[in-house]
């Protein structure tokens, strides 16, 4: 039963990343090109859960090379917003 149980979700978690193939386009190719040839950092900002993804997404890029941070998107206007700088590019998650 725990077996069965772990594959269904697993194969669903599958089915969700091959589903995401068709959104792949023309906005997620110009975000990943303004990313790449960005002079400043990538700013990861959100609120909740889309914060916590946030978090983790800034945490992999800056672990793999790309200068990121997260900025909490209700703390930025408490001081916070002083990290962003110009040549930074935003990435808003909600």
């Amino acid at each position: 039963m725990i077996l069965e149980a772990a594959r269904r979700v697993l194969q669903i978690e599958a089915d969700a990343v091959r589903e995401q193939i068709g959104n792949l386009g023309p906005s997620f190719e110009r975000a990943v090109e303004e990313i790449a040839s960005s002079t400043g950092r990538l700013c990861v900002t959100g609120l909740g859960k889309s914060g916590l993804v946030g978090q983790k997404i800034a945490a992999t890029l800056t672990s793999t090379g790309t200068p990121a941070y997260y900025l909490h998107a209700a703390e930025a206007s408490h001081a916070d917003l002083g990290m962003l700088v110009p040549g930074d590019v935003v990435l808003a998650l909600s």
